[in-house]
Parts: structure tokens; sequence; C-alpha cells
């Protein structure tokens, strides 16, 4: 049975943390974690985030242990709208991290966030 993007979201593990960007501002700032951008690489010169690093979700799963080997580094995940984000932070708790969370605000929020 295939099923939508709202489907999909729905049945998204609970271990899954959502915040706003204001909010995985201010816990970055305590708890060292990492902000990661799953965009696809023509979006992000319209709207860059430099605090991010930059891992595109579909190639999310094998850059990132690569880049993240402890698995219960905090991660947070932003794309334009928080549906990426959302996917890929499912892709990274199947992978064994256990401190995923994702950004649910859009990239302009994001960007007022983390942009100096």
């Amino acid at each position: 049975m295939l099923k939508s993007i709202q489907e999909r979201l729905e049945a998204l593990p609970e271990t899954l943390r959502t915040v706003t960007a204001e909010e995985a501002r201010k816990e970055l700032a305590e708890n060292k974690g990492a902000l990661i951008d799953v965009r696809e690489p023509s979006e992000l010169a319209d709207s860059p985030v430099p605090a991010s690093y930059t891992i595109p979700r579909g190639v999310l799963e094998m850059k990132a242990l690569d880049q993240f080997k402890n698995p219960d580094k905090p991660l947070y995940l932003h794309c334009a709208s928080g549906v990426r984000a959302r996917l890929a932070g499912e892709q990274l708790i199947a992978m064994g991290y256990t401190n995923v969370t994702a950004l649910i605000s859009d990239i302009k929020d994001i960007q007022k966030a983390f942009n100096p």
C-alpha cells in the first residue's frame, strides 16, 4: 500500500523530537550538538544557513557515519519546511542515533535564528 507524505509523517517514531528554530538555537548553545541542513545544494544559494553542516537527505545515511561517530551527539536537522528534516530524522534513528531533533520552522525562521 502506498503512503502519502502526510501518512509517513504521522507514522514517524515518537523518539524523533521536533522543535522550532529558536528552541534549537538555544539548545545548541548549551549542548554543543550539530545543525544539519538536509536540503539539496541547489537550494542553498538562495537561502544559506552557514552554521549548518550541509548533508543532503539523499546522501545523509552515507555521510552521517563519517561525520558523526557518537550516536548520542545531539543532531538537529533542518530543511526548507520541516518535512524532509523529519523524514531524515527517521532514517538517523533507524541507523542508531539516539538524540535526533527535527526543526519544524520554515527556512526564513531558521535563517533568522542562526544567521548573524
